[in-house]
């Protein structure tokens, strides 16, 4: 991805990944806020400010490399109400990658709807493009199962209590995985596959070309 960035796709990127992790941490916070968690409401987590959510050097990297830390989300579910506590953690856990996707499709519709004039510049096209690619990339890579990505909770939150003990069990493992993976595909080894690429790549793919056309 470094060696074919021009000035207009890192501007793009930079803009698509500043609202699609803005929006993503933003959703983290309130819907947690809203299932119990007081702690995004104190520590002034409810706004779509994103000099509030965003991990600078992380936004900086994934635009440039596809990979960083862009933020975080202050939500715990130990926080949340006994009653439904699971399912308020999954709620406030899912609701970022969900929000990416819905961020997605809202683009892809601008696109569809006023394709001839986007088309018209360059410049435009290439942020609408980044807007919709982005944010299915964001949706994808956090729902991996792996430590601490949304994935690994929106997995511990499904699973009942027992296999739920089982899973937090393995939570290092997971994480080195993660580490191990992604290693691995900026390695590029010939002949060992990009899991990665299979997991994320593909799927963003597909899901790019349907709602782009």
């Amino acid at each position: 991805m470094l060696f074919n960035l021009t000035p207009e796709r890192l501007i793009a990127n930079l803009i698509a990944l500043l609202i699609g992790m803005t929006i993503h941490e933003f959703a983290h916070n309130y819907v947690g806020w809203r299932m119990g968690d007081p702690v995004p409401a104190r520590e002034g987590r409810l706004t779509l400010n994103p000099f509030v959510h965003i991990n600078w050097v992380g936004w900086l990297m994934f635009a440039i490399i596809g990979f960083g830390i862009l933020g975080g989300a202050p939500i715990s579910p130990y926080r949340m109400p006994a009653q439904n506590r699971r399912w308020r953690w999954l709620a406030a856990v899912a609701a970022g990658p969900v929000s990416n996707l819905l961020l997605a499709i809202l683009f892809a519709i601008v696109y569809r709807l006023f394709q001839s004039t986007i088309l018209s510049s360059q410049l435009l096209s290439i942020l609408i493009f980044s807007l919709v690619y982005w944010n299915i990339l964001l949706f994808f890579f956090n729902l991996l199962p792996m430590f601490p990505i949304d994935g690994w909770h929106i997995v511990y939150s499904l699973l009942p209590p027992d296999l739920a003990i089982q899973w937090e069990r393995h939570q290092q493992t997971t994480q080195y995985i993660f580490f191990g993976l992604l290693l691995l595909s900026f390695l590029n080894i010939p002949g060992l596959p990009n899991i990665f690429g299979l997991l994320i790549g593909q799927p963003s793919s597909a899901l790019l070309t349907f709602l782009l056309g």
